[in-house]
């Protein structure tokens, strides 16, 4: 895929309707208010419900958050970054995540919107009940907070550089991924898979271009 030209000022027009282009933004707070109930309430229902041990909620829900990591790899990498020449493929893709490309100093939309992030969430656990029946209620909140914090960490990576000197990997890894070559690079919270499937960077042997990672950063 080739790279496209960053733009380092505005953001994407979604929808030409105005009420459907206000929806496609948030800010983190209102997704992290309207998640954490769920995260503290249904480990806590399992255990009431279903018996379950602080054990076995502390296994499933962190098993929850390391498949969210796997998850996070596969939609980026196969989804966000689908090459088609459908045309409303190419659309879906721009909207999930392409615009976000061409926008990186776009805040406003390194998170799921409210509505569209509930019905997938909803989605998601109904299929996680399923498979897992009254495991989902622990699995599902891992998984979620999984979310959450990948979410921030995209936010924190735009935002900041590294606080702590074993992240600056992780932001390397993005960086790269922006403006260097955006075949590689699909993990955010984690680099991890990218080892696992060789779709990470050599950093030893990458220059560091820190006007190109100034371009990527938000901007007061």
């Amino acid at each position: 895929m080739k790279f496209e030209k960053i733009n380092n000022k505005g953001q994407a027009q979604i929808f030409t309707n105005k009420t459907l282009e206000f929806f496609t933004r948030t800010h983190p707070l209102v997704i992290w208010s309207m998640y954490l109930p769920f995260i503290a309430y249904l480990p806590y229902y399992a255990s009431n419900k279903y018996g379950f041990s602080s054990s076995r909620i502390a296994l499933i829900f962190f098993a929850g958050v390391i498949f969210w990591t796997f998850f996070e790899y596969m939609v980026h990498r196969f989804i966000f970054h689908l090459i088609t020449e459908n045309p409303r493929t190419k659309r879906i893709a721009y909207i999930l995540h392409g615009n976000h490309h061409e926008f990186p100093r776009d805040r406003t939309r390194l998170f799921m919107p409210p509505l569209p992030s509930i019905i997938i969430s909803s989605v998601v656990f109904v299929m996680m009940y399923l498979l897992m029946l009254e495991n989902a209620y622990v699995f599902f909140p891992g998984f979620i907070l999984g979310y959450l914090l990948y979410a921030s960490m995209h936010y924190a990576i735009h935002a900041w550089p590294p606080p702590l000197k074993w992240m600056k990997p992780i932001w390397r890894n993005h960086h790269l991924h922006h403006y260097k070559n955006d075949e590689k690079g699909f993990g955010v919270s984690s680099h991890f898979w990218d080892k696992v499937f060789g779709t990470g960077f050599d950093l030893k042997k990458e220059k560091e271009d820190k006007e190109a990672v100034k371009n990527l950063m938000f901007k007061d």
